[in-house]
């Protein structure tokens, strides 16, 4: 194993002992499930906004040690970051996972760019990513950013199913 290998996985492993934003926001303006049933794990996201930035992140749930470290980067990259910013490092991890690249925003997310390599843990690393994608999609500013961006006005203008879904 290279050194730099040992690092990424001394990274995770940490990240799955240490867990940072344990716990469940109540209230909180998402919350969303994600399971990944070919591993068994299992994930309760909870958020707050503050106009359209991630305030507060809590996750709560069990699983391997890269689903849970990857939940633990996830939370600590996201806190502060604006919508945007959050869509945009949601398609930069998915694509590092899948081997598609590592791009120079991800920081310490960088440290699950190894899972690339084994097939069957990229769904345990996706797991956070896919249940945070979700989740914006169930928060109330996903609605009036889909109705501005179609110049709609309607109350469910966002809540059509997108194209090709």
């Amino acid at each position: 194993m290279t050194a730099l290998a040992q690092m990424y996985q001394a990274a995770i492993l940490e990240h799955a002992r240490r867990t940072r934003h344990r716990g469940v926001l109540d209230p909180a303006d998402a919350r969303q499930e994600g399971v990944n049933p070919s591993c068994g794990d299992e994930l309760l996201l909870t958020l707050r906004f503050g106009d359209d930035t991630v305030s507060e992140v809590r996750y709560e749930g069990k699983g391997c040690a890269i689903s849970q470290a990857s939940a633990s980067l996830m939370a600590e990259a996201i806190e502060g970051l604006g919508r945007d910013e959050v869509e945009a490092l949601i398609g930069h991890v998915k694509a590092m996972i899948h081997g598609e690249g590592l791009h120079p925003d991800l920081g310490e997310l960088a440290v699950l760019e190894g899972v690339r390599r084994l097939p069957a843990r990229v769904k345990c690393a996706a797991l956070a990513w896919t249940t945070l994608e979700a989740a914006l999609r169930t928060h109330p500013a996903a609605d009036r950013s889909a109705a501005e961006a179609d110049g709609e006005a309607g109350a469910d203008a966002g809540a059509r199913e997108p194209d090709g879904a």
